[in-house]
Formats: C-alpha cells, structure tokens, sequence
C-alpha cells in the first residue's frame, strides 16, 4: 500500500532553527522526499548552506525545473521561483506573486496535493502573515496531514495561527518533535485518493505561469471593489476561500491579511504625505498674510491669517491620526521576509 511519501515544509521569519530541527531528526533512510519553501529574498544563497548542514546524512539540492524526485532527497525553493510538484518531478513557476512572495508557500502545498493527495504530510513552520494557510487547506481537502508548529513555540506566530484557523490540523507540536513524528508518519499507509477540485488546479496552473485573464478568474472567483496592492488592478475575492483570499487580473493573489497590511502602510503613507502639503500651505498662507501687512492691506492679512488657522487645525487633526497609527502598529521584524 502506498505511504505518505512527499513531504512539504513552509515558514518565514524564525523558521530557520525549527527546519534545522526537523531536518536533523530525520533518519537516512527516510523514504519520503522534501520539499521545502522558506520566504527568501532574491539572490540569498544562505539557506542551502544552512540546511545542508542541518541534514548532514541526507542529499540537500536546491530545486531544478524538470528534476525527478527521489526519495531521501531535501529540495529547497530558489529565489524568485515558485516550486511546483507535478507526478515525478519539480517545475520552477514564474507565475504572479502570491501574498507579494516568490517563491510562495501556497503553491507548493497546493501542487503536492494535487499530484500525490492523501500521500502528502504538510508542515506549516514559523512566520509572519499567513501564507501557507490556503496550501495547507487545499492539503486536507485532498486527503493529506496537516501538522503545524505550535504557536507558543514559534518565533512567530502569526503563520501558525492562521494556519490552525484555516484548517483543522492533525497535530500542532513544537518544532522539536516535528522531526520524529514526521519519522513516524512517513511509516504509514495513506488514505483512499480523492477528487482534486478544479479551483486548486487552475491555482497551481496560474502557479506555473499559465495565462490568467478575467475569463479565467471568473472561473473561480467574483469581482470586489478592491485594488490589487501589486499593480493596483481590480481584485476579485477567491469562492469559499479558507483564509479570505483574493487574486487580481495579473495573477497576484494575496491573502485578506496581506491586503490589509498593505493597505495599513499606504494609508500611513498617505497621511503622511497629506500632513505635509498642508503643513506647507499653512505656512505659505501665513507669508502672504505678512506680506498683506506690510504692504498696507489689512483686510486680506486677516483673509490669509484666517486659513493659516483653519489649514493648521487640519494639520493638527491629521498629525494625531499619523500618531494613534503608530501606537497601534506592532513591529514587523524582518528575520527572512520575502523581498518584494
């Protein structure tokens, strides 16, 4: 009977340590094969060092378009790429961005379950926003295990957590233990096959870098009144999307989350840039207000001191909406996001 045999690994900020952790644990003669995506940015060459001597007794290689896949083998993503499972071999997809990353998580969760189904083990690591999330969704809905790090044990928590919301996990254990139960699972026979929803193909297609257009997004999605934070085109919302989800006419897709934050710095960034303008209408005003007077003309003086008052009360308003952003926002360390 055919075992769980394909293993899949994503994180981002502070999944390096628990990945040398899994990937230390697992035994030489491991008879599944790994794959694994971890935010990057473009032209790091750092991870393959870092993993290859985390998994000393076993083969390291960062993935080929067209390799075949054995196993006992780990395959890292590489910048700029996503890392997509067809039967038998690994494409490199330069498909549109996914939550602004390349290579994404999602896609490579998704492209397992729909080459191998119930023979996938996915691993959900820390990391910042939700990406992964839909990937580990669409593993479940094609029959696969889910395990995820424990949020209390991840440096960040974010990615786990959205993960646990997105899909009911099998197992939700600390990075030290995710090695061996890995060990254990790979042991065992998987489920009966399941259909594979068409939605998840036509994802994994746009992965690849398939065409996408609104005749195709329609196929699996319905228009919002929302921008696209990549190329600004119109977003459509993803049908029964576990998490929220949205793709754009281009391909980008991002989820709820994503947006949001995106939409959080351009709000910022706006204010910012409103609070100037009037800072310095406010203070042109009040040079024409000086020059009115000492030019002998009371009356439009007293015009422009007028808006230097009412243009500094908006400056006012607007400079303590810039400051309750601030104390609202949390920090975003960077520890391994994706370069956008």
């Amino acid at each position: 009977m055919t075992k769980r045999d394909i293993i899949v690994i994503g994180g981002s900020s502070g999944a390096t340590a628990p990945l040398k952790a899994i990937l230390g644990a697992l035994p030489k003669d491991l008879a599944a094969a790994v794959f694994v995506v971890v935010h990057i940015p473009a032209r790091s060459l750092g991870l393959l060092a870092t993993v290859t001597a985390a998994a000393a007794h076993l083969p390291v290689c960062a993935a080929q378009d067209g390799m075949a896949i054995a196993p006992g083998n780990i395959y890292l993503g590489v910048p700029d790429h996503h890392l997509i499972i067809r039967d038998g071999q690994m494409m490199l997809g330069r498909g549109p961005r996914e939550n602004m990353a390349r290579p994404s998580i999602d896609p490579l969760f998704r492209s397992a379950a729909t080459a191998y189904g119930p023979r996938v083990i996915g691993v959900l690591l820390s990391g910042l926003l939700n990406d992964g999330a839909a990937g580990l969704e669409a593993i479940k809905r094609c029959g696969g295990v889910v395990l995820v790090q424990d949020p209390a044990d991840a440096i960040a928590d974010e990615m786990p957590l959205s993960g646990m919301a997105a899909v009911a996990a099998d197992l939700v254990v600390p990075s030290a233990r995710l090695g061996d139960i890995l060990s254990e699972l790979v042991q065992e026979p998987a489920g009966p096959r399941l259909p594979v929803p068409p939605e998840i193909r036509l994802e994994v297609d746009i992965a690849a870098g398939e065409r996408v257009d609104s005749d195709v997004l329609r196929r699996l999605a319905d228009p919002a009144p929302l921008t696209c934070p990549h190329c600004s085109g119109v977003l459509s919302t993803i049908r029964e999307a576990k998490p929220l989800r949205f793709r754009c006419q281009v391909g980008h897709a991002f989820t709820a989350g994503v947006v949001a934050k995106q939409q959080e710095n351009a709000v910022d960034e706006a204010l910012r840039v409103a609070l100037r303008i009037i800072e310095e209408r406010a203070e042109l005003v009040t040079r024409m207000a000086q020059d009115g007077r000492s030019s002998g003309r009371p009356a439009v003086a007293e015009m422009y001191d007028e808006r230097a008052i009412e243009y500094r009360e908006y400056a006012e308003t607007i400079r303590r909406a810039v400051l309750l952003s601030l104390k609202k926002s949390e920090p975003s360390g960077g520890g391994g996001e994706q370069e956008t």
